[in-house]
């Protein structure tokens, strides 16, 4: 019996009904954009290991820097001690950040870092003295995470947390605010529940896991002086968007405005380790400083600043300063757009749309995800579909060729050949 089939036993594998879910594929290695079958087949990633893989895989400066830093060490405690990897990583994930973006606290997860974030917001105003502002504000379509905390500032329509609705903390959550309607919904919100509000949470530009849904950077400037207007706490998610996705290295810049928090994890280590970041300005870390523990971010996980997992991000920050990253996303986001348009024609299809490395095809309804991603690893490519699209988000790394085979399995595929 198989590895395969003696562990298929025991795991519980995510976001899957493991009574009628199909044993995955297994995998021997990867390399580049490919991921390489026990059974000898390659598929072409088009989806970067959930959009963690940026560089590809097993990128020549990652694997040495990582082996480099496992010979000398591992992982140490962050209470107490310190290693270079994590102040230096900090420093570096400071200098790219605008304004007083400071303070970096690490983690070793989206979720977790997004959990920070919250905790910064609503403890930055009690130890102002300001009571009973403890929610916020999240938009329909987001997703932050599947952690208690998270799920609450998630669109509560969302399938995966509609079951706890009554477990999680009860948060405002209005549409994104992009038209006159929304915007005179937005405000009337925060004309109304500003009292009771510590911070603003959004996914910038893309909301990925709702939907790769995409609006304008006006958005961004809209929250950001509703923000200032009510003293609210701005926090960008980046989690997805971050390390060059959307085009620039954060999709913020596109909207010339900074957050008050930004969120990063996933392309961070370059898909090669766990670590995530909760980013916050000087004017929000002084809120903590004071005489009394009681003010003090009551928050450290166990592998936090985890060493292999910084030595990977500052070795993913050398790519990005020493091969054209943004340059290969440009292009990327050209050849998406013209090889993915022809799928606007195709019956059920709903919509086409690019924004840097990301491609989307969306549907009026897919009603076999599992059947249509059998159908796609038929034609040679990894491709995940979920909700109503099919969608794009290959390594930075990728070549023309290996892009090329991605639109036309989707083509041939969503065409029913």
């Amino acid at each position: 019996m198989s590895w395969l089939e003696t562990g298929w036993r025991h795991v519980w594998l995510p976001y899957a009904q493991m009574q009628t879910a199909p044993l995955p594929m297994p995998v021997a290695r990867t390399e580049g954009a490919r991921i390489i079958l026990e059974d000898g087949r390659a598929l072409i990633d088009g989806i970067a290991s959930w959009w963690t893989a940026c560089h590809g895989y097993n990128h020549p400066h990652l694997r040495q820097e990582v082996a480099r830093q496992l010979e000398a060490m591992p992982h140490v405690m962050f209470g107490g001690l310190a290693h270079e990897a994590a102040y230096k990583l900090s420093t570096r994930l400071a200098a790219l950040m605008p304004g007083d973006l400071n303070r970096v606290f690490f983690t070793d997860s989206g979720s977790v870092a997004v959990e920070v974030a919250i905790k910064i917001a609503v403890q930055s105003r009690l130890n102002r003295g300001l009571r009973g502002r403890t929610k916020v504000l999240a938009f329909a379509g987001g997703y932050h995470g599947d952690t208690i905390g998270t799920m609450a500032v998630c669109d509560p329509e969302e399938g995966m947390h509609s079951l706890f609705a009554g477990l999680l903390p009860d948060n405002p959550v209005v549409p994104l605010p992009r038209d006159a309607a929304s915007i005179a919904a937005f405000e009337a919100l925060l004309a109304r529940e500003h009292q009771s509000l510590a911070a603003i949470i959004v996914e910038p530009l893309v909301q990925g896991a709702g939907g790769m849904v995409f609006h304008e950077p006006a958005v961004l400037q809209r929250l950001r002086a509703a923000a200032d207007h009510y003293d609210l706490t701005l926090i960008f998610d980046e989690i997805f968007t971050g390390f060059g996705r959307t085009g620039s290295m954060f999709a913020f810049e596109q909207a010339g405005v900074a957050p008050d928090i930004v969120t990063l994890s996933k392309a961070l280590t370059g898909g090669t380790s766990p670590l995530a970041a909760t980013i916050a300005t000087d004017r929000l870390f002084e809120t903590f400083l004071s005489d009394s523990p009681m003010t003090a971010l009551m928050h450290g996980p166990t592998y936090m600043a985890h060493a292999l997992g910084c030595a990977a991000a500052n070795a993913s920050l050398d790519l990005f300063e020493t091969e054209p990253r943004l340059q290969q996303v440009a292009a990327i986001s050209v050849q998406l757009a013209r090889e993915l348009e022809p799928c606007r024609e195709l019956p059920g299809v709903k919509d086409v749309r690019v924004i840097g490395a990301i491609g989307v095809v969306q549907l009026d309804a897919i009603k076999n995800p599992a059947g249509l991603r059998q159908k796609l690893m038929a034609q040679g490519v990894w491709i995940r579909p979920f909700r109503d699209i099919v969608y794009l988000t290959p390594a930075f790394t990728i070549s023309p060729d290996e892009l090329s085979c991605l639109t036309r399995a989707m083509f041939k595929v969503l065409s029913g050949g």
